[in-house]
């Protein structure tokens, strides 16, 4: 099973925000920057505190990354991924965030179903 790097610092978000591209729908935001074939991907989760408190918060970034763990396949490598929660995800359960992340990996082309689920 694929494994992603976690984006930590605050240069390597700002470069994405400001060099990649984004989409957005009513629960996150997906911000992409490709960084060459032989990169290995990383994901960073940024979550507002206007969406709740630190558990909600926290089980808001959990459920996105565990969701990136489990679809690690469906997901092109060389990419650096920002996923930004609006404050309508704090309510959202797996399924919901689930479908809000493959909405926006397929209008911005980085999310294939190569694998079918088992």
């Amino acid at each position: 099973m694929k494994k992603f790097q976690s984006l930590k610092k605050n240069q390597d978000f700002s470069e994405v925000y400001q060099r990649g591209r984004s989409y957005g729908n009513r629960l996150l935001v997906m911000y992409i920057l490709e960084q060459g074939q032989d990169h290995e991907a990383r994901v960073g989760v940024s979550v507002s505190k206007k969406t709740g408190n630190s558990v909600v918060r926290h089980r808001i970034k959990r459920l996105v990354k565990e969701y990136f763990r489990s679809t690690a396949e469906c997901w092109s490598d060389s990419f650096d991924y920002v996923i930004i929660a609006r404050k309508e995800a704090s309510g959202a359960d797996f399924e919901k965030i689930g479908s809000a992340l493959i909405h926006l990996g397929k209008r911005l082309k980085v999310y294939s179903e190569k694998i079918s689920e088992e």
